[in-house]
């Protein structure tokens, strides 16, 4: 790695950001609940959103000024209260949070991207939101990343934040970044263009490179289907999914374009950032006790490990399975035979770790099942499935579902 981690490293660790986290009033728990992530100068902007029909209003809103094309200067973030399927009001809402935010800030209601997560049909009371970014804007701090990591958590139980820094044409470059989401898991966003194709993970990541648009989004993508795209914790894809990126250039640097050496620098410490925060949100599950990697190979291309690899990670009888520890694999096998790859059952292996399970589609003749328990009981362990020699592969990272799961989300809006 060309790159270190920083110790409580933020979205405030690279040069010219400032942030806040605060109480405005949303959540009943009384904690923080609306965050603030500010430019001192105007950043190149690269986002991908949710896939999912049913798109909040914020992700409209953002989706909208991204295909501008024009630099962008802040994002404000609410939790507690998703505004999502809340109709023309809460596009109404969202767009007014943009236009207070810039007000109290002296930028345009463009340069502002806004997010909400929390409960979906619930209208946004404005008279606490704008409350909460008059708190905001008064408590922004280059040292605020802290805060606002912890201000868009819902049922996180852990602040998920991240920061590296690295050396571009002798000038020191750092990335920061920010996320949430320990429930509705399964993103599988797409990236917003100028010229579009068509709980909640949020993700935001800051840097003071300088780097042009195109690179920019480019690198977002290619972080995010190695990072983002490729964890599954229930299976549900959020309305309101976000990831973000802004890069307003105050490292001084030459300027990074797509293809060259800097750029695949720059990719790789970005990709490590948003893999690292992916990998947390898995862990911090709601409910998880394991951390589990599908690794599928032998498939004719890579699309199709993904589709075995998906259908496993969404079925409920792999997850409690792997909750109770029990070294149950026919449910692997048959979600990776329900999943439409054509393969050979004959020619599949599984092995849990390195402890052979599967050989040529029968259990294996030096199976240990106690040997298959004991891997199953760790916190983190591997399932390898081999279904063939084609050269498809892929990795994908997801958990248990345990009897927590349940009760948090029997009663979530209550």
């Amino acid at each position: 790695m060309n790159f270190k981690e920083l110790e409580n490293g933020s979205v405030t660790s690279p040069r010219g950001f400032r942030a806040a986290g605060v109480t405005a009033g949303l959540k009943p728990s009384g904690q923080p609940d609306l965050a603030l992530l500010v430019s001192d100068v105007p950043a190149e902007a690269a986002g991908a959103f949710t896939s999912n029909l049913f798109a909040a209003a914020p992700v409209e809103w953002d989706r909208k000024v991204l295909r501008t094309g024009a630099p962008m200067r802040a994002i404000v973030v609410n939790s507690g209260v998703a505004n999502a399927c809340t109709g023309q009001q809460g596009a109404e809402d969202a767009r007014t949070m943009a236009s207070y935010t810039a007000e109290l800030l002296g930028v345009t209601a463009t340069e502002v991207f806004v997010s909400s997560t929390g409960v979906i049909g619930k209208q946004l009371p404005m008279d606490i939101v704008r409350h909460g970014i008059g708190l905001a804007v008064k408590a922004l701090s280059h040292q605020g990343g802290e805060a606002a990591a912890k201000a868009i958590m819902t049922t996180d139980t852990v602040q998920k934040r991240i920061a590296v820094e690295f050396e571009l044409d002798g000038r020191t470059v750092r990335i920061g970044g920010m996320t949430k989401g320990a429930g509705m898991i399964a993103p599988q966003m797409t990236l917003c263009q100028n010229r579009p194709k068509q709980a909640t993970m949020l993700s935001y990541f800051t840097t003071d490179a300088a780097i042009g648009r195109e690179a920019l989004r480019s690198a977002l993508g290619h972080a995010l289907e190695h990072s983002f795209n490729r964890i599954i914790v229930d299976g549900d894809t959020s309305t309101n999914d976000t990831m973000i990126v802004l890069a307003n250039g105050l490292a001084g640097n030459d300027v990074i374009t797509e293809d060259t050496p800097q750029w695949y620098q720059f990719v790789e410490a970005l990709r490590h950032c948003a893999t690292k925060l992916a990998q947390a949100m898995v862990l911090d599950g709601e409910g998880v006790t394991k951390f589990v990697e599908l690794n599928v190979t032998g498939t004719a291309d890579d699309a199709s490990a993904r589709q075995i690899a998906e259908a496993i990670a969404r079925s409920p009888l792999c997850k409690t399975a792997w909750y109770g520890a029990d070294a149950n694999w026919g449910r692997i096998l048959c979600a990776a035979g329900y999943s439409k790859v054509p393969f050979k059952p004959a020619q599949v292996d599984l092995d849990f770790d390195d402890v052979p399970v599967v050989r040529n589609g029968l259990v294996a003749e030096n199976a240990d099942e106690e040997a298959q328990s004991v891997v199953l009981k760790k916190r983190s362990f591997q399932v390898n499935l081999k279904v063939g020699s084609g050269p498809g592969r892929f990795v994908l990272w997801t958990c248990d579902l345990s009897h927590e799961y349940v009760n948090i989300n029997a009663d979530y809006r209550t």
